[in-house]
């Protein structure tokens, strides 16, 4: 019988205090460009503002900053493709806690891992993917007395990820849908629970790579059984095991969700660079992607998409604008 237990809105609540004190809040920018092009009003939530340039830190924040003094003297140990392992990093700088990151040998963003070390915490490459790597990071937290930080079965990462959902709503409080991209699945797990307690009418749409779809097939079958496709580019989607928490969300509170391709979500990394003037990685371009894809749904409505982070590699994103 799993333990597990989501965190509740009043949890979420609490996490944005806390958190507030070390993030800053991130703009909800209207993008009237994109809205002309497509028939409706499309908002981008600019989580690619954050200090380490993605959503995940203020869950990093929030469970690293609210653990235990035993915890925090063990260290903490995760997995990562990048942006959840700088979010522990950052937070390990901010308080003080020794981190170490396990992330795969290969489709590895090197940018971000260079960046992870910057932040002062150690990088160990382990497996073919993001999956073997996780299972080397819990062996080796065993093995070593550590704080196994998993991204996504983490009430209390999830907690400090869900305040983006109430800042939307602060800023827009009239919004009809929300589309997250889901990788590991905290940032739209968070957002269901804030919405369905807020403002139970707006739908919130989940978006994953067709090249990664193990937790849309998850959502549909309502199962945990891993998917042995995960060849897409972008990183952060590339998820081959659905995670049990934020699963359980999602199949209790998340309204839809769809599959673009990879190219769907290059096409709106471009469009969010020429006519939003912001710098999307592939996850976070996807919610765009997705809101393109269901355009004929959308006519006339207030659409926020999550641009989940901005860590695209240079020559990556150049490529992208330039094909």
């Amino acid at each position: 019988m799993s333990t597990l237990t989501p965190p509740t809105f009043n949890d979420i609540v609490a996490a944005r205090e806390f958190v507030g004190r070390y993030l800053p809040k991130t703009p909800l920018v209207a993008l009237p460009k994109l809205s002309q092009l497509f028939g409706f009003d499309y908002y981008a939530k600019c989580e690619n503002l954050q200090p380490v340039g993605a959503f995940k830190v203020r869950g990093g924040v929030n469970l690293v900053g609210t653990a235990s003094d035993a915890e925090m003297r063990a260290g903490m140990v995760s997995a990562s493709t990048g942006n959840h392992g700088q979010s522990i990093a950052y937070a390990g700088r901010l308080f003080g806690v020794q981190v170490v990151i396990y992330a795969p040998v290969n489709n590895v963003n090197e940018s971000k891992m260079q960046a992870i070390r910057d932040l002062g915490a150690e990088v160990r490459l382990h497996g073919r993917d993001f999956d073997e790597a996780r299972e080397e990071a819990e062996s080796a937290a065993r093995a070593e007395g550590n704080r196994f930080v998993h991204s996504a079965n983490e009430p209390t990462l999830i907690a400090g990820v869900g305040a983006i959902g109430l800042e939307i709503f602060d800023d827009l409080s009239d919004v009809d849908v929300i589309i997250a991209p889901v990788g590991g699945g905290s940032c739209a797990s968070g957002i269901c629970i804030v919405a369905a307690q807020r403002h139970p009418h707006v739908r919130v749409i989940g978006v994953q790579s067709e090249q990664a779809p193990a937790v849309w097939h998850a959502w549909k079958d309502q199962t945990l059984i891993p998917h042995p496709r995960m060849e897409t580019q972008h990183e952060g989607l590339a998820t081959r095991v659905p995670f049990e928490l934020t699963n359980k969300i999602l199949w209790e509170l998340l309204d839809d969700f769809i599959l673009v391709s990879d190219e769907e979500i290059n096409e709106a990394i471009r469009l969010l660079a020429q006519h939003g003037k912001q710098v999307a990685e592939g996850a976070g371009a996807a919610s765009l992607a997705a809101a393109i894809k269901l355009r004929d749904q959308l006519p006339g409505k207030k659409v926020v998409g999550v641009l989940t982070g901005g860590n695209i590699p240079m020559d990556r994103f150049v490529a992208t604008l330039s094909a």
